[in-house]
């Protein structure tokens, strides 16, 4: 058995693996629930890849350049 995470886009796939479920083909799980303790650094890391951070960075500092 193996454990898949996928991103639901639309309503008729929901239904699908709401069938799939009822005729014992998979089982759909409850998402885990984030730690309200945790910081938000935290709970975001790698979000992000780290060629799109490395180029927002530059962009705020470039903006933050443009004030001085």
């Amino acid at each position: 058995m193996t454990t898949t995470t996928v991103e639901i886009r639309n309503n008729i796939a929901s239904d699908l693996l709401q069938y799939l479920e009822n005729i014992g083909m998979l089982r759909v799980l409850k998402p885990k629930s984030v730690s309200a303790n945790l910081k938000l650094s935290e709970r975001f890391a790698g979000s992000l890849s780290k060629e799109n951070a490395h180029k927002m960075q530059q962009e705020l500092n470039s903006m933050r350049n443009e004030w001085e």
